[in-house]
């Protein structure tokens, strides 16, 4: 019984937030980390290291770093404030890639996007055994609030990680940024 009762308060809450509209619907858009959309900025010849300016939302942008095959992205704020999101230092160590698109989770005010987090896969080639490099496929969760943009979760390879990179980016704006 009290379970039901449990159950008929959390719906009861649910539905009067919807109809006051106190809730946002969170939802996502993608845009792209490689090809046509993006264009290379800087090139190092010598290195191979390069940077590419991807597309964003919401008067963002990405800046996509690839060094000794490693990659890492920026958001840039419509300021032109660079936010480097680190990932080879809080998501792997190892060689990387990023995967080809970046997922923003956003919310619709007055008919405008905002974006409040990004989930990007990487996939990092961790070379504990040198015969046999294992690709991890991690989803790098970042906060993206007036104050910060930078990584707060580190979601592991499992059936539902993308919708447990979504309910983390959905609740990230509260949340330390992860260290190295």
């Amino acid at each position: 019984m009290k379970l039901f009762l449990l159950f008929l308060l959390f719906a009861t809450m649910s539905t009067v937030t919807q109809c006051t509209g106190a809730k946002r619907e969170i939802t996502s858009t993608y845009t792209d980390l490689s090809g046509n959309q993006c264009k290379t900025i800087k090139e190092d010849e010598e290195t191979g290291s390069s940077v590419q300016e991807c597309p964003g939302v919401g008067g963002l942008h990405l800046l996509v770093a690839n060094d000794d095959a490693r990659m890492s992205i920026s958001v840039v704020s419509p300021d032109n404030k660079e936010h480097a999101l680190d990932y080879w230092n809080i998501i792997t160590r190892s060689f990387s890639s990023l995967g080809e698109k970046a997922e923003w989770r956003v919310v619709k005010r007055k008919g405008k996007i905002t974006p409040i987090a990004l989930i990007v896969r990487v996939d990092s080639f961790e070379q504990r055994n040198l015969d046999s490099p294992k690709k991890t496929s991690y989803l790098a969760v970042a906060k993206i609030t007036p104050e910060e943009m930078c990584v707060t979760d580190k979601i592991s390879p499992a059936v539902d990680a993308n919708e447990r990179a979504r309910r983390a980016a959905d609740n990230s704006a509260n949340k330390a940024c992860l260290k190295p």
